[in-house]
């Protein structure tokens, strides 16, 4: 099966507004009383929406969205496009959906919100307050945006353009050149991941000095399980090696429960022992 036909190419766009501005008059005061010789010392902004944390909690939605869609997608294209499994493509694009009618009702809480909640910003902002800072409703409306699209990703070779075929042939050499160099990446990153996975457990296994100070949560354990899932998927190029890593990392946390590695130190040793035999087995 080609990378044409099981992949699909996918774009997340989200915009959030920042809510911030340039306060020139504060920044010259500053910078004057402090005796900056230079203009670009510094920079004063305000938090247009101070008093309230409703703007910021969709940017932070936000970031956790797109968090997301790079934990479920291969990097592709250097900014917007990534690679997405077709077998992950319906879950992807239910999670999606979901995601996307969450960060529009918070958006419209915001946008219902906001006459009171610049009052309230006047409040918190003293001297600092000008209502010339406030853009429109309307404008703060188009600074928010949740868009998801979807490509086919071409046949390697399949160009339809009306050149030389000397020219035609330099393009698709151009683009299998292209496409293995990405795919490449793509893959490496998911090697990276892995490695940064089982170094980061390997090293946390490590037994302290003082047990007290260590503290272990659920996620120790849930997050590998939930790597070893997601590679049976990102594996579009069917590496075999990789897919060997992976089936050895599920097989040395099969059956390990959190709290036998909180209080189990055999279990501790052990776990340990497997992951880094497959920390050294590979070429990272």
């Amino acid at each position: 099966m080609s990378i044409a036909s099981s992949s699909i190419l996918v774009e997340l766009n989200i915009s959030v507004w920042t809510a911030n501005k340039l306060d020139k008059r504060i920044t010259n005061d500053v910078l004057v009383s402090n005796g900056a010789m230079s203009a670009d010392a510094g920079q004063f902004r305000k938090n247009l929406m101070s008093g309230t944390t409703l703007r910021k909690d969709i940017a932070d939605f936000a970031a956790s969205c797109r968090l997301w869609h790079n934990t479920t997608s291969l990097p592709w294209a250097d900014r917007g496009a990534r690679l997405l499994p077709t077998s992950l493509f319906l879950d992807y694009k239910t999670e999606a959906n979901r995601r996307k009618a969450q960060f529009d009702h918070m958006v419209e809480h915001f946008i219902k919100e906001y006459p009171m909640l610049q009052a309230q910003a006047q409040q918190h902002l003293g001297a600092l307050y000008n209502a010339d800072d406030y853009p429109s409703v309307e404008e703060v409306v188009s600074k928010f945006g949740f868009k998801m699209v979807f490509t086919p990703l071409p046949e390697a070779g399949d160009f339809r353009l009306d050149v030389a075929n000397e020219d035609l042939e330099e393009l698709r050499k151009q683009y299998d050149t292209n496409l293995n160099n990405r795919l490449t990446e793509a893959m490496q990153s998911q090697w990276d991941k892995l490695h940064d996975m089982l170094s980061r457990m390997s090293d946390k296994l490590v037994e302290p000095e003082d047990e007290d100070k260590r503290r272990w949560h659920d996620t120790f354990i849930s997050n590998a399980h939930e790597m070893c899932q997601m590679l049976s998927h990102l594996n579009v190029t069917k590496d075999p090696k990789l897919e060997e890593a992976r089936t050895k990392l599920q097989q040395a946390i099969a059956g390990v429960d959190i709290d036998d590695i909180k209080t189990d130190i055999d279990v501790r040793e052990n776990v340990k022992g497997k992951l880094d035999d497959i920390l050294k087995q590979y070429e990272w």
